[in-house]
């Protein structure tokens, strides 16, 4: 972990140290994820430049952005390298959870963001109903012990700090933050989904760790609506629209540099192609829409915040929310599968890694199914019917 805090920075250095940054990280990001080399330098490259800390109000230190701000660069980064965006996914919610917390949490977290520590979740389990939680806490004397299985683990491998949550005596869900190194805290590099293969989201397992009183979380447990989970959500989206910028910007490169005309094209040079002129320019429309869709839906966000949260803003935010989801997946499905209409047989090789937009892009769409976006989004339209509270929306 560090220790020593980045000089404060606003938005517009923030822009410049990303700059500076995202070349860097998308050099090499196809050949990373072909060969399997987990990006530990590149994530702790971002977190060291303070490109967690968008948000973080001024007073703490940070930038004080707009989410806008935020989703600008997460979709730049997603566009660098689509699993360095998602296995950072856990660090930019906890600052969202926490400028919707209590004071204390913010008091003691955001320091260490500010000194570039990366953060990582492990709150899911397999094995039950979706959301059910099997893990225990049980108190020990003047402190608790935890044992459980976790799975989907995002950029817990990467992290300083490792969030979770598990159920105490009464049945009530505890949440609580542990160092990476605790003992009998053991992070499993065992995921093995078709895409995102660089987020590491694999099993944690808690044996017998010890968890003290001031790890544990405060948080509501209430049903109410919350911008956190818009913006989670609106994260899913914001990685899909950069893998639907980065097929362009495969797509462009292929056909400058490698594509030939088809044998009776009317062109002596792909780029002069008019189908692969096409082609291209509908992966640019759905890139383009996907982004801004994403960014639409971030400024109802930041409506919401602007508006003191009221359950009417944070509706409107959730479903505008949705619609950008749907979209975006779309968006990206369509336009890594159009990449291949750009050139030959050549463009299926393998040391291109041109399939990995697809796998990628339709390992975010599993998260959540988009039919049910789009379901929800109808049921409001026509029904008055508001998003359910869960974390899907």
């Amino acid at each position: 972990m560090t220790t020593q805090n980045l000089p404060a920075a606003g938005v517009t250095e923030l822009r410049e140290r990303a700059a500076l940054i995202l070349p860097e990280l998308a050099e090499g990001a196809a050949e990373r994820e072909r060969v399997r080399e987990l990006p530990h330098a590149q994530i702790r490259r971002v977190a060291q430049a303070g490109l967690f800390t968008f948000r973080i109000p001024v007073e703490y230190g940070g930038a004080g952005s707009s989410v806008q701000d935020v989703f600008r660069f997460v979709i730049d980064l997603a566009a660098a390298d689509s699993n360095i965006a998602q296995a950072v996914r856990p660090d930019f919610g906890r600052v969202e959870a926490l400028l919707a917390g209590p004071e204390a949490e913010r008091r003691k977290w955001f320091p260490r963001f500010l000194a570039g520590d990366v953060f990582g979740n492990a709150g899911w389990e397999t094995g039950g109903p979706n959301g059910t939680i099997q893990s225990r806490i049980t108190r020990h004397g003047d402190h608790f012990k935890v044992n459980g299985t976790k799975f989907y683990s995002t950029g817990a491998l990467y992290a300083d700090w490792i969030g979770t949550a598990a159920l105490d005596d009464d049945g009530e869900k505890v949440f609580f933050t542990l160092p990476r190194d605790r003992e009998g805290l053991h992070l499993v590099d065992d995921y093995d989904g078709i895409g995102q293969r660089l987020t590491a989201s694999g099993t944690t397992r808690l044996d017998d760790v010890v968890v003290h009183p001031d790890e544990i979380s405060t948080r509501d447990g209430g049903e109410r609506r919350s911008p956190v989970t818009a913006f989670l959500q609106l994260y899913l989206a914001a990685v899909e629209a950069g893998i639907a910028r980065n097929a362009l910007t495969d797509a462009v490169a292929f056909v400058r540099e490698l594509a030939r005309p088809i044998a009776h094209s009317s062109a002596a040079r792909s780029v002069d192609d008019p189908y692969v002129q096409h082609a291209v320019g509908d992966i640019s429309a759905r890139a383009y829409a996907a982004e801004a869709a994403v960014l639409r839906a971030a400024a109802a966000i930041d409506r919401a915040w602007h508006e003191d949260l009221r359950p009417e803003s944070l509706t409107a935010a959730s479903v505008e929310v949705a619609q950008a989801q749907f979209f975006a997946v779309e968006a990206a499905l369509k336009s890594a599968e159009s990449l291949f209409d750009v050139a030959g047989g050549s463009a299926t090789g393998r040391a291109h890694n041109l399939d990995r937009h697809w796998r990628n892009a339709r390992t975010v769409a599993n998260h959540n199914p988009r039919y049910w976006k789009a379901a929800v989004v109808g049921a409001f339209r026509l029904n008055g019917t508001e998003p359910p509270t869960n974390g899907l929306f």
